[in-house]
């Protein structure tokens, strides 16, 4: 699974939003970012496209992981809980899978374990393999 992270690592929209591929499995992800100002709204609230993006980090990373390129074909997000300051965490765990299409829910929770966000992906899985950087 190391290669799987070390392919995130190209990964440019969100390792410049300071997002951190932590864990990988076959169909699991944890990605986790450090609240700070920049993903903050006007209201000082964390920003909606910043937690959609660490969510669909954690996604990419699982539907991904079993080394067979997979892309989004649907996505959904319900915020169910505002936040500030202090460290996110998206994780995301396969619901289903076959040759084509797999499912994904995603938990963005906060340092005390509450839901933020709950994000839902199905991938469609390509017929060729991901290209691991040397």
């Amino acid at each position: 699974m190391d290669r799987i992270k070390k392919y995130f690592q190209q990964e440019n929209f969100g390792q410049n939003s300071g997002m951190k591929l932590t864990e990988v499995s076959e169909g699991y992800a944890k990605v986790e970012m450090d609240i700070e100002k920049r993903h903050l709204n006007v209201l000082g609230t964390v920003h909606g496209g910043a937690i959609f993006t660490l969510a669909d980090m954690a996604f990419a990373a699982a539907s991904n992981s079993y080394g067979t390129v997979a892309v989004a074909i649907n996505c959904d997000i319900s915020y169910v809980k505002a936040v500030s300051e202090g460290r996110l965490t998206a994780e995301a765990k396969e619901t289903s899978i076959n040759p084509k299409i797999s499912t994904y829910v995603v938990d963005v929770t906060n340092e005390k374990g509450e839901i933020i966000a709950i994000f839902n992906g199905m991938a469609y899985r390509k017929k060729y393999e991901l290209q691991f950087p040397e």
